[in-house]
């Protein structure tokens, strides 16, 4: 009797098939597996099976339950994908390797100065407010190139841009919008696909999209958890 494939095995084909219609390497994606809301016995499948990098969106929900798991799986990667507030940059930078959720001044020099205090710098996406929607966070599209001036004044790591489209609609101009403006301010680097490097975009129902305009980070949790993880 043929062994069911797990989730994990089928986003990793759909990544391929995407990637080839895309003509760019798997390799060049990386998968985030959200495990936000889900305890840590439902994290442990996927890092027997080899998953590393895993999202979280708050920094207390993480603390509680990351660090027994990282004694198990000490080359476990964490990302912080939800928004960070500011008097929590110093603990955001303590513990994640990540984060993707950089949209403000003054959250910028919250991290900076956490960055200096903790020794470690932290690679940052930023985030860009590429619908319009205040109440998902993100930098205002005008306002970009200088939050992005700063970042690299401060000496902020800047990993690329991120976003999150509006729901309900074709995610495709958005994510086309972010990896222009990547490429508009000096984030992108020349890969043989020409692809930029730098783009944390697409989720558990765009992410093939998202992959055919170019992410290098997929941000995957209902797929591979169920809906609880979003």
């Amino acid at each position: 009797m043929e062994t069911p494939r797990t989730p994990l095995a089928e986003i990793h084909d759909r990544i391929a098939r995407a990637c080839a219609i895309a003509r760019r390497k798997p390799e060049e994606v990386t998968l985030v597996a959200v495990s936000k809301t889900h305890p840590a016995e439902s994290i442990l499948p996927l890092l027997e099976q080899g998953q590393r990098v895993f999202g979280e969106n708050r920094v207390q929900e993480a603390q509680d339950k990351w660090p027994g798991l990282r004694e198990r799986y000490p080359d476990a990667e964490l990302h912080l994908i939800g928004q960070l507030q500011s008097n929590k940059a110093e603990e955001a930078a303590a513990l994640f390797h990540v984060i993707h959720s950089l949209d403000r001044p003054s959250l910028l020099k919250a991290l900076a100065k956490a960055f200096d205090k903790t020794g470690r710098r932290v690679p940052c996406f930023v985030q860009v407010d590429v619908g319009e929607e205040a109440q998902k966070g993100g930098c205002p599209i005008g306002k970009l190139p200088d939050l992005l001036a700063q970042a690299r004044g401060a000496d902020i790591p800047l990993a690329g841009l991120m976003c999150l489209p509006p729901q309900d609609i074709e995610p495709a101009p958005f994510f086309a919008l972010l990896d222009k403006l990547a490429r508009d301010h000096g984030l992108a680097e020349e890969q043989p696909s020409g692809r930029s490097m730098g783009l944390s975009m697409g989720m558990s129902a765009d992410f093939e999209t998202a992959i055919q305009l170019g992410a290098t980070h997929i941000r995957v949790g209902s797929a591979l958890f169920g809906a609880r993880g979003g």
